[in-house]
């Protein structure tokens, strides 16, 4: 039997939700026979409402299960349904998982049972983000996979940052395929897609980034991770959202702290009071994850055995800390016109990059 082209038919009624879809789903045990049951045995399942079994039934009129099936089909769209035994198991524990997934990528790439979400604002500071892409840095060599949203901010520092060390990644969007919002990740999205991991979606293709679709995502994000890391949130932010949805879920949720001065930090001193552990390398998130992981760091020595005496001190001083030039020559007691020089090779070769106007950081 195809039964996917009636995963697929429900996936196009937005307006029903994946619990009802689920509670039919357990009532009959066949996606089937949930679609095509009657009204009489429809009534009464207790727990739906008769509003929703009428709209149902009035929208079933109008669809067609095999042109749903073409339809995604002619996206170039794969997806993966609730009973398919490669669903991925953490996101089905959760209250009201998705029915069905779009997905374009390759979930082929993403270990599912090493997978971390980051979380934060959309208008992150030039330090969270510094601190954050040193800590998936630190992954390197790893198979841990990064889940976040594909928004601007923590978001797509989180997806680049996990690129850039070699690590697979999920975006979970808020919209249908049709659309890639915020534009601005258009290649980010491409990217993730062609070769890093998978974008995901419930959404049908589509529906577009509507406000509200994004805090409805972010269970899937959380869903998907045995935890979450929150860098950066405000009081009222989608950030804390997630945070509480993860405590829901029963995962770990872990904070990377901040300034305490920046609004943005107000949220996550909120939930380290409340208990949420607090991460400052990659190491407390290993231990908090219970997680105990072989690294393959070769290709970090690799790099760094072609460096000279010099760039390699340089390296490990702002590796420890992000450091002036000025900075730089007083420690290493360097003339400051030779490390101007060493410092632009090392920056044009890829191993270190500037911030903040003045100071430099490390990259490998």
């Amino acid at each position: 039997m195809n039964k996917d082209k009636y995963w697929l038919a429900f996936a196009s009624i937005e307006e029903i939700g994946s619990a009802f879809i689920k509670k039919l789903y357990e009532n009959f045990g066949c996606i089937k026979s949930a679609w095509c049951a009657g009204p009489d045995n429809l009534y009464k399942i207790e727990e739906l409402t008769k509003k929703q079994i009428d709209y149902f039934l009035k929208a079933r009129e109008r669809i067609s299960p095999e042109k749903c099936q073409e339809y995604i089909q002619s996206k170039g769209i794969q997806y993966i349904n609730y009973d398919d035994e490669n669903y991925p198991g953490l996101l089905k524990q959760i209250f009201n998982p998705p029915m069905t997934l779009f997905y374009k990528g390759d979930f082929k790439r993403c270990n599912l049972d090493r997978t971390l979400a980051v979380v934060g604002s959309r208008k992150a500071s030039q330090n969270a983000q510094n601190t954050l892409s040193k800590i998936i840095s630190e992954f390197q060599g790893t198979d841990i996979c990064i889940v976040s949203g594909l928004a601007t901010g923590i978001d797509t520092c989180a997806h680049k940052s996990a690129i850039k060390n070699n690590l697979s990644t999920i975006g979970v969007i808020g919209s249908g395929f049709d659309y890639i919002y915020p534009k601005a990740n258009k290649s980010l999205f491409k990217e993730i897609e062609e070769n890093a991991g998978v974008v995901i979606s419930e959404y049908w293709p589509q529906e577009q980034p509507m406000p509200w679709r994004f805090p409805h995502r972010n269970r899937i994000v959380s869903g998907l991770c045995a935890g979450t890391l929150v860098a950066e949130a405000a009081i009222k932010s989608g950030a804390l959202i997630t945070a509480r949805l993860c405590l829901e879920q029963n995962r770990e949720l872990m904070c990377l702290p901040g300034l305490i001065s920046n609004p943005n930090t107000e949220g996550i001193y909120k939930l380290l009071k409340e208990g949420a552990a607090l991460v400052t390398c990659a190491q407390d998130i290993l231990d908090t994850l219970d997680w105990t992981i072989t690294t393959t760091p070769a290709v970090e020595n690799e790099k760094l055995k072609n460096l000279s005496p010099s760039e390699y001190k340089i390296i490990d001083l702002i590796r420890k800390e992000d450091c002036t030039a000025d900075r730089i020559s007083a420690d290493l007691n360097m003339d400051f016109s030779e490390l101007m020089v060493v410092l632009t090779t090392l920056e044009l070769n890829g191993y270190i990059k500037q911030i903040d106007g003045d100071k430099y950081s490390a990259i490998i």
